[in-house]
């Protein structure tokens, strides 16, 4: 007898959990295009929202996340959009943290550059595991970190090349509030946020992987 190789469970409606989150982000992506403080740095801003739900939405039956992704990307969206309805040095969390810690400028781009780590570390890890591209849960937690500083660097170049675009225009984009280290400072925070995100959340992660995937982790494609 010739046995057909087992295919991956393909579900067939999208997770709930994309649907709830998404029906919430794009509420809240209007309420945040009602007045920003500039519209210009409002749309790079929330670019990577605008990229990231259509994306989901076109791989959720084929791809489905774990759960506990579709949270963090939620969060992650959230802090991007209100940054870009305030700008990040305008935020007003930022002010109550800066009075609260005695801090010398607006830290809230610094919570976007730790979520910017600590998000993508859980992406890749998950993307990484279900493809089985990395032996060894240390080799997969230097991958993981390693790809979050890329994305980080890619994210200067891209504010970098913001800058010599628009002149005097990015400096609501690029938040640096008079700072000459801010970039490296936004990678250590993105450094920071993967290493966090890699300890407090594998265990969880991977458990939500074997409830989510019972029959074995979906393959892409």
């Amino acid at each position: 007898m010739v046995h057909q190789p087992c295919r991956p469970h393909r579900p067939r409606h999208l997770p709930r959990a994309l649907i709830a989150s998404s029906a919430a982000l794009v509420a809240l992506l209007a309420l945040s295009a009602l007045h920003p403080y500039d519209r210009a740095t409002w749309w790079m801003e929330v670019a990577p929202v605008l990229i990231a739900l259509p994306l989901m939405w076109a791989t959720g039956r084929q791809y489905p996340l774990t759960p506990l992704l579709y949270a963090l990307i939620f969060l992650h969206c959230c802090v991007l959009m209100l940054g870009g309805a305030y700008t990040y040095a305008r935020v007003p969390l930022g002010f109550w943290l800066q009075d609260l810690m005695q801090l010398g400028r607006n830290p809230y781009d610094k919570i976007g550059h730790f979520v910017q780590g600590f998000v993508p570390a859980l992406i890749a890890r998950e993307i990484l595991l279900r493809g089985q591209y990395v032996r060894g849960r240390k080799m997969l937690a230097f991958i993981v970190v390693c790809i979050v500083m890329a994305i980080s660097a890619g994210y200067e170049l891209i504010e970098w090349a913001a800058a010599l675009a628009m002149g005097q225009g990015a400096e609501e984009f690029l938040g640096t509030q008079g700072d000459p280290w801010d970039t490296q400072s936004d990678m250590f925070m993105a450094l920071v946020g993967s290493t966090c995100a890699l300890l407090l959340l594998s265990r969880v992660h991977d458990r939500q992987l074997a409830t989510t995937f019972p029959s074995g982790w979906p393959a892409s494609g």
